[in-house]
């Protein structure tokens, strides 16, 4: 019974040791080792050997799944205080803080025989989340807790026992005090949005409410995240610099902080903060600033604190990207599919220094899920340039009046129809916005590339002249543009009308491919468009193929090839297309795959700027050259082309050893 009770012991360790591995491989590396299936056996396996064994070790991945609900947090007492940090939002801000902190170093070392070292500062990201203190001993977590009041916080080991990459057992075995911050990512909020079990507003508001809610099982439902940047208090291990902090919690396989920089003068440090802030954007999280440190701990131990603040650390603030406003009204704008989106007329409002008086609505279901109408007040964000989007009404909101579903097109008045989530117009022939969005996606860079041809032309030239196709725009050019010269209208001088003439006369040049993306077939995208081309060569070979000789083709599923066929297949659509060659659009060959290629059968990366040319002429290239040109790092990936501002994914990079190169280096290797 002995010998059969350490076999169960020993296969539990194993299966521990296992399921942990392939944890943080799925939740912190993002790179799935097995199949959830695979995965499920697995835990299925250990959770039987537990039952019988009645016991489970420490670090078992069993322990995260919460049971039953508690009455109410316990008080917890922190053995080192948390600390606020003060904020600044301006550069002149944070001279200042370098001012003191290299004022006291050297009135320090005026009076002092043990020279304190030359101020020296890190930088990180300040994460919009939740703060918490987690308690190890003996190399178990034992417990875990809110900042609270910094002295006292409430006790939450249940709920952090759920986050997957935080560790249950580590290999020090001392008495340690570690601080992160729990928070969702934008990825994980928007799958549970769209699983419609329940609508979050925020990831900040998501995080901070799961985890200060009473039943951990709903904290594990929604699959939080937590990064660790501080150490307050540890037993029996010296530590010297905010460097060696950092490098001891990855060494206990706590999840860092994936931004870390060290600079000797606030002046370096302020450039890497705009960088930061041009990357926030792309982040899978929500930061709302920036946390300048010492890096030194005995200058820090010597600085001290205010009765707040420490004065060895300070937060740079960004400025807002989340707010709230009153919608004024809702209008329906309808796309080049026919497809209407509501568009919300706000109260205007500053959201990072921009004044923002319209916001997007996704869908008319999205509007009943979200509870918005005319009068709502609502939460609005602004990611990068893009049009900011309404998040959800603030709480008790009760609008004024409900915003009606169109039964009818607000461009041309036909008949709507509902498929799926959304409402489509169903006139695609004389509907104006329609026709201009085709005709603007038809001359865009990655189709037929007619430059001077913006979305702006292509409504005014739908308005005056009644263009209802695209050929429409080559009887315009081939008349020597007579009737825009005749109508006398303002910006169309000559000089321009020479110059689109010439573009239009460019564009029957353009690449099988990219007239498949120009005339846009259903789910077909560039790539997809490319590799269409280079399989049939001829656009006769793609009107006339059938859905299994375009499922041949890598990538191209059922409902892709079902929407070439019935595209070309559709009598109205095959009319244009023979006006266009008519007009002698006459599309060249795709490109074929080089053969041979120093980058054939690399994933590539490319993030940052680069000068030579778009990153969609860059991923275009790498398609030619044999390379899958992908979207995110990860271990799949062989090569980092890094261009200046280059952020998350290059620190993702470094992380994962995957090599980097600049954009210099990386055309000399492909010879160009």
């Amino acid at each position: 019974e002995k010998e059969a009770n350490m076999n169960i012991h020993t296969r539990m360790s194993e299966l521990v040791a296992r399921l942990n591995d392939l944890a943080r491989a799925y939740y912190e590396l993002d790179a799935p080792k097995v199949s959830d299936a695979e995965y499920d056996q697995l835990y299925d396996e250990l959770l039987a050997l537990e039952r019988e064994a009645g016991y489970a070790l420490p670090d078992s991945p069993t322990r995260r799944v919460g049971g039953a609900p508690l009455d109410k947090f316990e008080q917890h007492r922190h053995i080192a205080r948390l600390w606020s940090l003060d904020k600044v939002r301006t550069k002149q801000g944070l001279l200042d803080f370098a001012d003191r902190v290299e004022k006291y170093v050297s009135d320090y070392n005026k009076s002092h025989s043990d020279a304190l070292p030359r101020p020296r500062y890190t930088l990180e990201y300040k994460f919009d989340g939740l703060t918490v203190n987690l308690t190890y001993s003996d190399g178990e977590l034992i417990a875990a807790a809110t900042r609270g009041n910094g002295v006292v916080g409430e006790a939450i080991l249940p709920q952090i026992k759920t986050i997957r990459t935080i560790p249950l057992t580590i290999p020090f075995k001392g008495v340690m005090e570690c601080q992160g911050e729990g928070i969702m990512r934008l990825s994980v909020l928007n799958d549970l949005n769209k699983s419609g079990d329940e609508q979050l507003k925020n990831a900040r508001n998501a995080a901070a409410g799961a985890l200060r809610n009473l039943d951990a099982r709903v904290t594990a439902k929604r699959r939080l995240s937590c990064f660790f940047y501080g150490i307050g208090h540890i037993d029996g291990k010296e530590l010297s610099s905010h460097e060696d902090v950092i490098a001891f919690i990855k060494e206990q396989g706590l999840p860092a902080s994936p931004f870390m920089g060290v600079y000797d003068s606030i002046e370096e440090l302020y450039l890497a903060i705009e960088r930061a802030e041009k990357e926030r954007p792309n982040l899978d999280f929500l930061i709302d600033g920036m946390v300048v440190k010492v890096n030194d701990l005995r200058t820090r131990a010597l600085m001290g604190a205010t009765e707040k603040f420490p004065r060895w650390a300070m937060a740079y603030k960004f400025a807002a990207e989340e707010v709230t406003t009153t919608i004024l009204d809702v209008t329906w704008e309808v796309g080049r599919t026919g497809k209407l989106t509501p568009r919300a007329h706000l109260e205007s409002v500053d959201i990072g220094g921009a004044t923002v008086s319209h916001a997007t609505l996704n869908n008319y279901d999205d509007i009943l899920r979200k509870r918005v109408g005319i009068g709502s007040r609502v939460f609005i964000r602004r990611s990068n340039d893009v049009i900011p989007e309404i998040l959800g009404a603030v709480e008790g909101d009760s609008p004024t009046k409900p915003i009606e579903k169109p039964t009818v097109c607000p461009a041309c008045g036909a008949h709507t129809e509902q498929r799926g989530a959304h409402i489509f117009c169903t006139n695609p022939l004389s509907c104006p916005p329609q026709i201009a969005a085709a005709l603007a996606h038809y001359a865009g860079r990655e189709a037929m590339d007619i430059e001077g041809f913006s979305e702006k032309t292509a409504a005014q030239l739908v308005e005056l002249f009644s263009l209802k196709s695209i050929p429409d725009l080559y009887d315009l050019a081939d008349g020597g543009f007579a009737a825009i010269k005749e109508a006398g209208i303002k910006g169309y001088g000559d000089k321009k009308l020479k110059n689109l003439s010439d573009s239009l006369e460019r564009s029957k040049k353009r690449p099988l491919g990219a007239f498949l993306f120009a005339i846009g077939v259903p789910n077909v995208g560039v790539k997809t468009a490319r590799d269409i081309a280079r399989t049939f060569k001829t656009l006769d070979a793609v009107r006339n193929a059938d859905a299994e000789s375009l499922m041949d083709i890598d990538e191209v599923g059922e409902v892709v090839a079902e929407s070439v066929v019935s595209f070309f297949r559709d009598e109205r659509i095959a009319e244009s297309i023979d006006r266009l060659l008519r007009h002698g659009v006459c599309q060249e060959e795709e490109s074929a795959q080089e053969e041979e290629s120093p980058i054939k059968g690399m994933t590539i990366v490319v993030t940052g700027a680069i000068e030579r040319m778009s990153r969609a002429q860059i991923e275009a290239l790498i398609d030619n050259l044999g390379g899958k040109a992908a979207s995110s790092v990860s271990k799949k990936t062989s090569l980092v082309v890094a261009g200046p501002g280059a952020g998350s994914k290059l620190q993702k990079a470094n992380e994962l050893n995957i090599r980097v190169i600049g954009e210099d280096e990386f055309f000399t290797m492909i010879g160009r």
